[in-house]
């Protein structure tokens, strides 16, 4: 058995694209749009993953990915709580949660350990951010920064 990918419905492809790509980083592997039943699947891979995803597709399928489903017709997904999260390893976690707060993210759980934060997608879907090796120092503005929503 080997993981494969998480697949998450989402809303609008346009304004998750933007998400996961433009402000998470992750990058577009290949997509499929099925005429017949109205969906579209966006599947995408982390930076650097590049050789992990080809080098599975010669064990069949690609590994390794986020799949975004899109339903042509539209659905409310609610919440999607009992869903879980994604998780990512990060270089430099303050880093990349200023930048993400830059780019209007909000950030529900602040990487006050300099270890872990979580961020939520627009269609809610909760993602954790870890530090990559050991734990950065405490710093500001993280340390005294309060959670917002759940995650």
């Amino acid at each position: 058995m080997r993981y494969l990918h998480t697949m998450l419905r989402v809303r609008d492809i346009d304004v998750a694209l933007d998400f996961y790509c433009n402000k998470l980083g992750l990058k577009e592997a290949f997509r499929r749009d099925d005429e017949k039943g109205r969906f579209t699947l966006v599947f995408l891979m982390a930076p650097g993953d590049e050789k992990l995803v080809e080098e599975s597709r010669k064990l069949g399928r690609p590994g390794s990915l986020v799949e975004l489903t899109h339903n042509w017709d539209g659905e409310d997904y609610g919440e999607a709580r009992h869903f879980g999260h994604l998780a990512y390893e990060v270089d430099d976690i303050y880093a990349t949660c200023a930048a993400l707060m830059k780019a209007g993210v909000t950030i529900n759980r602040p990487p006050r350990d300099g270890q872990m934060a979580f961020i939520r997608s627009p269609d809610k879907h909760s993602i954790e951010l870890l530090q990559k090796g050991a734990a950065l120092p405490p710093q500001e503005p993280w340390v005294s920064m309060p959670n917002t929503g759940h995650w």
